[in-house]
């Protein structure tokens, strides 16, 4: 349901994330069509009629506080339903097939990725402007920082986004299930060149990404 306003889910966990986001939307929607039914309501039933006087009305405490238990119990099981997903996806580290350090600059995303010896910052590393390669259903762990400004690594298609900061290395991770080319979009105001920073994802099938690797470590 809905499926059609939302990018195409390429990740493993992302149908829990839209799960939960089609659960507030209808949450919001029928307070929404509630709230503005009752409005229309009480505009028609309390218009101004000529002979009629004004009354005052003090409210009514038990509507009152049903209208603030209701509300509140909503915010908590949300809360806990997202706690589980929030965790999988920022507070775990599942081993990795593949690690990638990406780096927000103004105004391009940069790829780093570790040579032969798995090691970042040695000789044989190789570094990509605006393009991330990682094979198709592996995991991809991400060192991710920013040179100057905050930016956000958004990846739409895998439901993953995250702010990057100067000086700080966050990690993350998603597992892609279909191989494709997909936006890397920065989802953060971090200058004027904002709006022509994006990236690209290619997520490879297993031959796909295994070409890729000899084309930059032919021996």
């Amino acid at each position: 349901m809905l499926e059609w306003w939302l990018p195409k889910n390429v990740s493993t966990y992302g149908g829990q994330i839209d799960s939960m986001f089609h659960l507030i939307y209808w949450i919001t929607s029928i307070t929404f069509i509630g709230v503005s039914v009752a409005l229309i309501a009480f505009v028609f039933t309390y218009r101004h009629r000529e002979g009629r006087r004004a009354t005052y009305t003090h409210g009514n405490s038990t509507l009152e506080i049903i209208w603030t238990v209701i509300p509140a119990l909503i915010l908590v099981m949300l809360g806990i339903m997202s706690r589980g997903v929030w965790a999988e996806i920022k507070q775990t580290l599942p081993p990795a097939d593949v690690t990638v350090r990406v780096t927000g600059r103004q105004f391009a995303w940069k790829f780093l990725y570790p040579g032969p010896d798995g090691k970042f910052e040695t000789a044989d590393d190789v570094e990509i402007p605006d393009e991330m390669h990682v094979p198709v259903n592996k995991t991809v762990r991400m060192e991710m920082l920013a040179e100057d400004v905050i930016h956000s690594f958004f990846l739409p298609n895998l439901r993953y986004k995250q702010d990057v900061v100067p000086g700080r290395m966050i990690q993350g991770w998603f597992k892609a299930t279909q191989d494709g080319e997909y936006e890397i979009p920065c989802a953060e105001l971090c200058g004027f060149g904002h709006s022509g920073m994006k990236g690209r994802l290619f997520v490879h099938t297993d031959e796909g990404y295994d070409a890729w690797i000899k084309e930059r470590w032919p021996s």
